[in-house]
């Protein structure tokens, strides 16, 4: 699942590329000029100009390295994705039959497709009847864009936990968001019963019973065994559609996440290579969790005040500031916030806590300065016997140099200002960049407070 299939007719002709089934020509087309994907979630909304257009996406890396479309002069390809069943239909000025990101959930004709938005109204209904309802929570009105998608005065969003055999045939309907809007994910393995699909859905609660559901957003979470007798949770992916983000679902599902592993006391929930983006919500999500429990506030206060009784500039060896590891195990067992999660939640408890943080900028700035070169240089840079020096070569440079080792400690001989001087900037971008991030977590967790 989730790879494109081989065409049954052949390519006699090695020279000659196929992209998605078109005649061959040498020029090709942009991909991303000339392909168009709109979210729709009634036949009205096919070919209406207000029809919610999903962009920008990047189509280049689903047609090779060149991100063309080759066999087409004057291609144009409108692709509607219906939010109800997540049927597509793809409107192509010529006739294909091979293989696409939509896979069966394309259909043929236009007029199957606008069928779906009646015979396929209650598909998310159906599919969440098989799950287990987690959490509810109320929403009046519509925020953010005016193009909404959700007009009622008064809803209901809700959380299902799918298992099993459904999440497969759901799945397999939701990979081509998967492949456009997760930014360097992969499909998951639907034959894996250890996969569980959380869905967020809206309902009108104004509306009589039987009224269809609508897919907001979902999230794909791994649950494995941790030696010898408990669980883990990884949250692989989780994806809010383009029309309802930034509108607070996505915190929503970390948090229904949040508490599905507290109340089944796994030993953790970690994220499978978080963006930032995600990560930012995250961290605010867990900041605010820490705030609040009670087990580590003596622990951050100590900490605060010796950092405001400290001068750290001028100390000439790092000092430790970071968590004690009874507040680290409190924490993953209580919280299920891992370690590493927990140290970057730490530095933004300690910049909310050093108030006025202007007063203390500079003592801040030297913790997270140390940090990151502890991170990126080596806890022992300074006095590192190893070298690592470009030379000049014919080959690849990235893939050339040259390692040595000084003898007895002594200092080596060879002038590497140029590196040091590239490395300290380099340290200085990355450090006004995490405080800018905490910062911004701070300044949301504040107007949270009040």
């Amino acid at each position: 699942m989730g790879t494109k299939h081989q065409s049954s007719d052949p390519i006699t002709d090695p020279k000659k590329k196929r992209r998605v089934g078109f005649a061959k020509i040498d020029a090709g087309v942009e991909s991303n000029e000339c392909i168009k994907i709109f979210l729709v979630s009634s036949k009205e909304e096919v070919d209406s100009p207000d029809s919610f257009c999903i962009e920008p996406v990047d189509l280049t890396h689903f047609f090779e390295e060149d991100g063309k479309i080759y066999g087409y002069q004057g291609l144009k390809i409108t692709v509607w994705v219906s939010s109800i069943s997540f049927h597509a239909y793809a409107d192509i000025t010529f006739e294909s039959t091979s293989d696409n990101i939509f896979g069966e959930n394309l259909v043929e004709k236009k007029d199957d497709f606008l069928q779906t938005f009646s015979t396929d109204c209650h598909y998310i209904k159906s599919i969440v009847s098989n799950g287990e309802l987690l959490q509810q929570k109320a929403s009046k009105g519509c925020s953010g864009a005016s193009n909404c998608h959700i007009r009622s005065e008064s809803s209901d969003m809700e959380v299902f936990r799918i298992v099993g055999e459904p999440v497969g045939h759901l799945y397999c309907r939701l990979v081509p968001f998967v492949l456009l809007l997760v930014d360097g994910s992969n499909p998951i393995d639907i034959t894996d019963s250890r996969w569980e699909i959380y869905l967020l859905v809206h309902k009108e609660s104004n509306q009589p019973e039987d009224s269809a559901l609508r897919l907001l957003g979902f999230a794909a979470v791994y649950r494995f065994q941790r030696y010898p007798d408990s669980m883990r949770l990884r949250l692989g992916q989780i994806l809010v559609l383009p029309p309802y983000q930034r509108k607070g679902h996505g915190r929503f599902l970390l948090e229904v996440l949040n508490n599905v592993a507290i109340s089944e006391n796994v030993f953790d929930l970690t994220v499978e290579e978080p963006v930032d983006s995600l990560q930012h919500v995250r961290t605010c999500v867990d900041a605010q969790r820490l705030l609040a429990f009670e087990p580590i506030q003596d622990a951050l206060q100590s900490v605060v005040l010796r950092l405001k009784q400290e001068n750290l500039s001028k100390k000439s060896h790092t000092c430790q500031f970071g968590p004690p590891l009874t507040a680290v195990e409190d924490v993953r067992q209580s919280l299920k916030i891992n370690k590493r999660q927990f140290l970057q939640c730490w530095e933004v408890l300690l910049y909310i806590g050093l108030d006025p943080i202007e007063n203390y900028m500079e003592t801040y700035r030297t913790i997270i300065s140390d940090r990151i070169k502890a991170d990126v240089i080596g806890k022992d840079s300074e006095v590192a016997r190893k070298r690592v020096i470009d030379v000049p070569t014919e080959y690849d440079q990235e893939m050339s140099f040259v390692m040595f080792k000084s003898q007895n400690g002594e200092p080596n001989t060879i002038e590497m200002e140029d590196n040091q001087t590239n490395q300290e900037e380099q340290v200085r971008q990355l450090v006004d960049e995490r405080i800018k991030e905490v910062k911004s977590i701070a300044q949301k967790e504040s107007l949270h407070r009040s």
